[in-house]
């Protein structure tokens, strides 16, 4: 008796049945009786709750049991409460119980409620002793069959399993109530089991946890979620960044219905943390480089998107600073909220207050209809105002007031709107010259410019256009029947081109070379005029300065100019000589620039 003791001590079993009108409430009944050591009985049912037949309270007051402290209740009311074993009575509540709080153990008893059904009032009674009898038969096997400490010794064995487990178990229904959340996620999250349990699971770590397409978030079709894994970013409930590989999996039914979805958590914020450390990462958030330079942006952007505070991000024209502001946006808390672009220079000055803070029907000829800003817009996300130098200096008036005091006014009204909505500019311009110039306010910069980002142009990282280039052309092929490639030729020419459009010059130079290309490999007459007509250097050396290789494999100045003058100047045919790689030779080139002179 003290092994069944410490086995079942403080266990939950309810009964579940359609209505919890007969057979559930009969049920709980008995078990109260026979229940000892810990064990606690409830009943509920599916659907809305039927008074107890008197027949049936009498024949149960014959057994000497009576229901004065049980009374109807559905299955909705019992909240967040855990069971250990769930034992639904009859098909309804067999198909409709779903999961619950604690992933119980499920027990099915297949029994009608033949009190419902016509007949005399002899026969009724006769077919609820019978009812009665079965139930007593049940719940004494349950209790005195070794079953149920078998079940729940298995249960909470399984609790051991889940919670010793590397990774964090989290499980949700098909309403996305959470109702399994494993020790180990209550490490990830910084959330006790108690918060999750119930609650939804997008609030929990403030992202779908299924990810960005999952059924049960975008269109319902809940029966077509499929396993999938994939890498995620949250933040736990002290602001630590955290970064996780999810597995999720279907939870199905007997029937092959979809009630939920069970998600694995493997914490790989140190593992990403070293592949950035040794230069692995190539793409982040679809910004594309492992240059040294674009590491460090990199780790910027995860480091500022914990936090609230303004961000000024400065870059040449097409270097990818709406890329950026994207990624800080969706990095931070504010990932599911709206994303609010708009560009300062591409709108008419008499428009731009009424672009950013909205107007009032009647604010100036033509506001017909009141109309939403687009800070309104961003309201518990992120506006990104791009060439902010642009900005005309009575709106820089107002856009100081939202950041000094998070409140606005629509043109043409008195009325104070609250701002929630994260601030981050951007500009090809030097502020602190337009300062001087008199175009811009210094005391708005001082607000824009409390993280400032710099995104170098595509000729400071020049070792990114072969994945740039690879990039693009992975895109473009997977809408295109033939599959395309690029000559060693031709990443040589556009290696040594210094791009003044930056990375959106080369995606159009890309697009260009396919319509020009006619058979699958992109040469250098598919190229524009501007690009093929570039002329590789030549390299002048002394010839006492040619020295052969060393026997170190390392490169030297002496090295790399013989190979260059044995390969005519063409640097992809050097890369192969020296038996390095063409970024590692680049990479050299930017650490010694004066190893060669371009002839006149």
């Amino acid at each position: 008796m003290d092994y069944f003791e410490n086995k079942i001590l403080d266990s939950f079993i309810l009964f579940v049945s359609k209505k919890n009108s007969v057979r559930s409430q009969i049920a709980e009944a008995f078990a109260k009786r026979m229940a000892e050591h810990g064990v606690k009985t409830f009943s509920a049912g599916i659907e809305s709750n039927e008074a107890i037949p008197s027949v049936v309270k009498e024949l149960m007051g014959e057994q000497g049991l009576d229901f004065s402290d049980q009374y109807p209740k559905q299955l909705s009311a019992l909240g967040n409460k855990r069971f250990d074993i769930v034992i639904t009575i009859g098909q309804t509540a067999r198909k409709k119980c779903g999961v619950l709080a604690g992933a119980p153990t499920f027990v099915h008893w297949s029994l009608k409620d033949c009190t419902q059904t016509a007949g005399s009032p002899a026969e009724i009674r006769n077919r609820a002793e019978q009812l009665i009898k079965e139930i007593d038969h049940l719940v004494s096997a349950l209790f005195s069959g070794g079953f149920l400490e078998a079940i729940v010794v298995n249960k909470k064995n399984v609790d051991r399993i889940f919670n010793s487990l590397s990774e964090g178990i989290i499980a949700h229904d098909s309403n996305k109530k959470v109702f399994l959340f494993s020790q180990k996620a209550v490490e990830l999250s910084g959330i006790s089991e108690k918060e999750a349990i119930s609650r939804e699971c997008n609030d929990i770590f403030d992202l779908p946890l299924c990810g960005h397409e999952c059924s049960f978030c975008e269109d319902g079709n809940i029966d077509n979620f499929d396993i999938k894994t994939y890498n995620t970013v949250f933040h736990t409930s002290t602001g630590i960044r955290k970064e996780c590989k999810v597995t999720t999996v279907p939870i199905k039914d007997e029937y092959g219905k979809t009630q939920g979805v069970m998600a694995s958590l493997s914490d790989i914020t140190d593992q990403r943390s070293l592949e950035r450390l040794l230069g692995k990462e190539a793409s982040f958030e679809g910004i594309i480089g492992n240059h040294a330079k674009m590491l460090m942006i990199f780790q910027q952007i995860r480091d500022v998107s914990s936090y609230d505070y303004p961000v000024c991000i400065y870059g040449e024209t097409g270097t990818g600073k709406e890329l950026v502001a994207k990624a800080i946006h969706n990095e931070s808390g504010r990932k599911n909220g709206p994303f609010i672009p708009i560009n300062c220079g591409a709108l008419p000055e008499g428009l731009i207050e009424s672009e950013l803070f909205g107007h009032v029907k009647g604010a100036f000829t033509g506001a017909i209809r009141d109309k939403i800003g687009r800070f309104e817009m961003a309201q518990n996300g992120t506006i990104f105002l791009d060439e902010i130098a642009d900005l005309p200096k009575p709106a820089q008036v107002k856009l100081l007031r939202v950041l000094q005091e998070g409140v606005f006014e629509k043109v043409g009204s008195e009325e104070s709107i609250k701002v929630n909505a994260r601030i981050i500019a951007a500009t090809n311009f030097d502020l602190k010259e337009q300062i001087k110039q008199d175009r811009f306010r210094e005391d708005l910069y001082y607000r824009l410019n409390v993280i400032p980002i710099d995104i170098p142009p595509l000729r400071e990282r020049k070792n990114d256009i072969p994945l740039l280039c690879k990039h693009f052309l992975n895109r473009i092929n997977e809408s295109n029947s033939q599959k395309l490639s690029m000559s060693s030729e031709v990443i040589s020419i556009i290696m040594d081109y210094d791009w003044p459009g930056n990375v959106r010059e080369l995606e159009n130079v890309i697009r260009f070379s396919v319509v020009k290309c006619q058979g699958t490999v992109i040469s250098h007459t598919d190229l524009p005029k501007e690009i093929k007509s570039i002329v590789q250097p030549v390299f002048v050396a002394k010839p006492e300065s040619i020295k052969p290789k060393s026997e170190s494999g390392k490169l030297d100045k002496q090295m790399v100019i013989s190979t260059l003058l044995q390969s005519r100047g063409n640097k992809v045919k050097a890369a192969k000589l020296l038996g390095v790689g063409r970024a590692t030779l680049y990479r050299f080139f930017e650490k010694h620039p004066d190893i060669f002179e371009p002839s006149n």
